[in-house]
This record gives structure tokens, sequence and C-alpha cells, in this order.
């Protein structure tokens, strides 16, 4: 008998994709994401340490959070709130 894999909801799959381009952007650039709400196909996102403030900010948003979360969910717009 094989075991089926876990069903996760569309909230897990995202909050454990941003959980992971995180670890990257605090291991890599001291900066961090963290999931605030998802509200629909909007999911906002708080970034933190070296984020604050850092003339990047966009791309590391649109390119790194909004890029991966887009690979999986095409539909979803991702939003930094304070």
């Amino acid at each position: 008998m094989t075991e089926e894999p876990p069903d996760y909801s569309k909230e897990e799959k995202i909050s454990g994709l941003i959980d992971q381009v995180s670890a990257y952007i605090e291991q890599y650039h001291r900066g961090s994401v963290e999931l605030v709400a998802i509200d629909g196909n909007i999911v906002k996102v708080r970034l933190g340490g070296a984020c604050e403030g850092c003339p990047l900010l966009p791309a590391t948003l649109q390119g790194w959070v909004a890029g991966t979360l887009r690979q999986f969910f095409p539909d979803v717009k991702v939003i930094a709130v304070d």
C-alpha cells in the first residue's frame, strides 16, 4: 500500500514557500520575509532585517518573493505591508 502525500491547503503551501525564501534571504542577506495575510489572491508580506530601507527591497519583493510564488500560483499578487 502506497502512502498518500499530505494534502496541504493553498495557504499552507504559500506559507511554506515564503518560509523557504525567507531562510535564504536571512542566511545570505540578513533580511527576512514574514507572511502577514492571504486575502484571496493577494499575499501580504512584511520584509524586515536588512531589507528595511534597502534600495533593492522592490527587487527582492517582486523578484524573489513574488517570482517564487508565481511559479506555483500564477494568479497571486504579492504586496509589502508595514
